[in-house]
């Protein structure tokens, strides 16, 4: 068993964290007190060759695995959880799922555009009545000669209101229920297409659109996949939205630790550090802990993905537990971390001059979103029993 990155790895996680710091981290108080998403993000991430990690070398990515792409989200979320996120779901839930799913002239048109980051992908799954039930979906799609004819609502779609490119699901047969799922994608805007941005109280500075679809033309060519096999698409895609989700909150968690581990040497009370208290060193032991079992638990998850020659998830593989398993820990000890580290901190972790308050906003999303925790434990359930 060999517990190390090579020296490709250790340098790319050097190179994003250096980056993180010098770019984004002046950046983001600004960032998050105005919610603004930084609009050369992207162009700056994409002359680092961030934006296509997992994408083939012929379409302009990197050509790399899921191991580097949480390598890679774990380094970003130590400076900005938010972005993190943005990248996350502009890469994996966007154009990776292209990648895997989609058929060459689809992957000819929006990849190298991806990559480049000159356009900003999200994903459309989650409706108003239909979050962790995803398959109880509302959104049609009607097949009218070249195109189809879509109507409906998606909600809490990371990137949707600075977006270029949209990867969505729909009911073409809404008769056979989870059956009569298909995946399109659209360039955004279009006509009859609308977005509202949504205000969160965490991850501020990533964009989330509620959007409505009335009468928006989509050509059929846009099909990825197979008409009403869309469900396969979107369980798989959950697998490793999953891993590097959990990367994201292993970077926050990592963050939250390094941070209240300075303050407990720096700051002093009656007339030492803090550090020296054994209730302050009780708790950074748990973080050291809680951070190293979920950074196993992730890597694991992404080298098992990439060990796969079909890297498709869904019921009855090993990979959904796993993948459930990794995000379910990461997430929920990255909000004690973080509730900690504000401990530590004491009244200057509640004051918004200092970033841990900014990390415990952020971390409670990441026990939300790509399923709940409990929709997590429900899977990793079935698998043990089944």
């Amino acid at each position: 068993m060999d517990f190390t990155f090579n020296d490709e790895q250790k340098m790319l996680e050097d190179m994003v964290y250096r980056w993180a710091c010098d770019w984004l981290e002046p950046k983001m108080e600004e960032v998050d007190e105005k919610d603004e998403f930084p609009e050369d993000f992207f162009k700056e991430t994409g002359k680092l060759d961030l934006n296509g990690v997992t994408i083939d070398e012929e379409y302009g990515g990197a050509g790399l695995g899921y191991t580097e792409a949480c390598i890679v989200a774990e380094n970003l979320a130590r400076v900005s959880s938010a972005l993190s996120m943005t990248w996350g779901a502009h890469l994996i839930l966007c154009a990776d799922n292209i990648q895997r799913n989609a058929n060459k002239e689809l992957k000819e048109k929006y990849l190298p555009g991806l990559a480049s980051g000159e356009l900003i992908g999200c994903l459309g799954i989650t409706e108003p009545d239909a979050g962790s039930d995803a398959m109880a979906m509302r959104a049609t799609a009607v097949k009218d000669g070249d195109h189809y004819i879509v109507n409906g609502s998606k909600t809490f779609i990371t990137n949707a209101p600075v977006g270029h490119v949209l990867l969505f699901y729909a009911k073409t047969d809404p008769e056979k229920g989870p059956k009569g799922i298909s995946a399109l994608v659209t360039d955004i805007p279009v006509e009859g297409y609308q977005c509202n941005k949504i205000k969160k109280f965490g991850m501020r500075g990533s964009p989330t659109g509620e959007l409505f679809f009335s009468d928006m033309k989509v050509p059929t060519e846009n099909l990825v996949g197979v008409e009403n096999g869309g469900v396969k698409i979107l369980t798989s895609g959950l697998c490793t939205e999953r891993i590097v989700l959990s990367a994201c909150a292993l970077g926050t968690m990592r963050a939250a630790m390094e941070l209240s581990t300075k303050y407990a040497k720096e700051r002093t009370q009656f007339g030492k550090p803090i550090g020296s208290f054994q209730a302050i060193q009780q708790k950074l032991a748990d973080m050291y802990v809680s951070y190293q079992t979920a950074k196993w638990l992730t890597y694991y998850a992404a080298w098992y993905v990439d060990s796969l020659e079909e890297k498709s998830g869904g019921k009855g593989t090993e990979l959904d537990k796993i993948a459930a398993a990794a995000i379910l820990y990461a997430s929920e000890a990255c909000t004690r971390v973080c509730l900690d580290g504000v401990q530590i901190f004491g009244g200057y972790g509640y004051s918004l001059e200092y970033p841990i308050q900014r990390h415990l906003r952020d971390a409670k999303l990441w026990e939300i979103g790509a399923g709940t925790s409990e929709i997590r434990r429900l899977i990793i359930a079935r698998e043990m029993l089944r």
